[in-house]
């Protein structure tokens, strides 16, 4: 314990229990007299200070004994106790304070936790919305596609309203007619449809196609065909090949089976063929018996010959054969009016001769003569009741004469035909299909017509 007196002289006292000596160094004895005079004792020595004895030591320096009264026994005055108020108050605070940064810490880390999440939760936000910005953006292409698409339906959407509206108005017109008359105004109606149709079904030839390639097959001669009047459904291939000196003809289910692949029905004729100029007809196929003006009826149904009958003056056996030969006398052929026969005779010099026939007995119905050589032409067909002929078989190809049956006169024409493998052994006119059929130098070939109608107004 310290104690200071008298502006700083007394430098330190030394405490011990019951007696405690403090040693009092001073270096002038004129200020130990002093001191001696101001120091007053009480009278019980354990209550306060006491001097004890006072002397010099050797170096004239003045010491001082005196007595101290025990620890114990030292006042508690009201600072010490504020000072413990305080001391303890420090404590509070200090373990106050120690559970505030505990808290403190703990939420910290917290904080941090949320942090985290929260940076997560902005760059799941962030993706989200950019996915969001890409999908409106997907959205808004399809959607300006779908547009685009539907834009041109739009004067269609306008020709329904119109026709919506003349529809109403037909409707309005109609409750003003009894049944009876309206009646004959819808039989009128489908009388000039009918006439309408017929003349729509036939016309003048005035284009061909490029060829377009089926199937590659077969020897460099042959024929194949389609029923025209098959049913609905029904577009089996009838395939020949060859042009004399074989009976045999394969039957394919359907156009798709004779492109992809070989797999055929075989029917036997009972005769060998002649030339290239068969024809399916209605279940039957007609072909001219090899070396001879037998025209031959097999029913196909029924695997027999339901009619045959010879072709009176035609020339056979290679006497009037197209360009390319092979016995192609006789060319059997159909169009919208039926069943023909384009032959050449001695009687007309060897010009082409068209005779209608009859499909169920093979009686000529009419004849007409023409003035082009049969071996002249490169081949021929039949568009509407006029032969149409080719100036060739090879390179070069074009038709360029017509012959109508119905005015009975003739012309020459100039529509290009690509023979695009030089060699055609047959050509054919199918009316269900529009389509000329080819064999091509081994390959079977089709070629699409344009025709020409001219429709009068009295003839509706």
């Amino acid at each position: 314990m310290h104690f200071f007196c008298s502006r700083g002289f007394l430098s330190s006292i030394h405490t011990q229990p019951k007696q405690k000596y403090i040693n009092i160094l001073h270096y002038n004895n004129s200020f130990l007299k002093t001191f001696k005079q101001l120091m007053v004792l009480p009278a019980n020595p354990e209550e306060s200070w006491q001097v004890y004895s006072s002397a010099q030591d050797s170096e004239g320096r003045c010491v001082c004994t005196v007595v101290a009264p025990q620890q114990s026994m030292c006042s508690r005055d009201a600072r010490t106790k504020q000072l413990r108020q305080l001391l303890e108050k420090v404590q509070n605070m200090t373990q106050s304070i120690q559970v505030l940064d505990q808290r403190t810490q703990r939420d910290l880390q917290y904080v941090e936790k949320m942090e985290v999440q929260l940076r997560g939760l902005e760059t799941k936000f962030r993706q989200v919305e950019e996915n969001h910005k890409q999908n409106i953006a997907k959205q808004y292409k399809a959607i300006k596609a779908k547009m685009e698409e539907l834009r041109p339906l739009i004067p269609v959407l306008e020709e329904y309203k119109a026709d919506a509206k003349l529809v109403l108005q037909f409707k309005e017109e109609m409750g003003a007619y009894d049944y009876e008359e309206l009646h004959n105004r819808v039989s009128n109606l489908e009388g000039r449809l009918r006439a309408c149709m017929e003349k729509l079904a036939c016309g003048k030839l005035t284009g061909i196609s490029e060829p377009i390639t089926i199937k590659t097959s077969g020897s460099r001669f042959g024929s194949w065909m389609t029923d025209p009047l098959a049913p609905e459904g029904d577009t089996r291939v009838w395939y020949m090949d060859g042009y004399h000196n074989n009976r045999f003809v394969r039957e394919y289910k359907s156009m798709h089976d004779f492109m992809t692949s070989d797999n055929y029905t075989s029917h036997r004729l009972p005769h060998p063929w002649s030339g290239t100029g068969q024809v399916v007809y209605n279940g039957s196929i007609y072909f001219n018996k090899f070396q001879s003006h037998f025209i031959i009826k097999f029913d196909l149904r029924t695997s027999s010959i339901s009619k045959s009958r010879q072709l009176d003056q035609a020339g056979y056996n290679n006497a009037y054969h197209y360009a390319w030969g092979g016995h192609s006398d006789i060319d059997l052929m159909v169009d919208e009016g039926g069943l023909w026969a384009v032959y050449a005779t001695n009687q007309n010099a060897g010009n082409i001769v068209i005779s209608k026939l009859n499909p169920n007995t093979l009686q000529i119905i009419k004849t007409w003569t023409t003035n082009h050589p049969k071996r002249s032409a490169g081949e021929s067909f039949m568009i509407c009741g006029t032969l149409y002929v080719t100036n060739g078989y090879s390179g070069g190809t074009k038709v360029y004469y017509a012959y109508s049956t119905n005015s009975s006169t003739y012309e020459y024409i100039d529509i290009a035909f690509q023979n695009k493998y030089s060699h055609i052994s047959m050509l054919d006119y199918n009316p269900r299909d529009r389509a000329l059929y080819a064999w091509n130098n081994g390959h079977q070939v089709l070629y699409n017509v344009t025709l020409f109608h001219v429709i009068r107004s009295e003839e509706l």
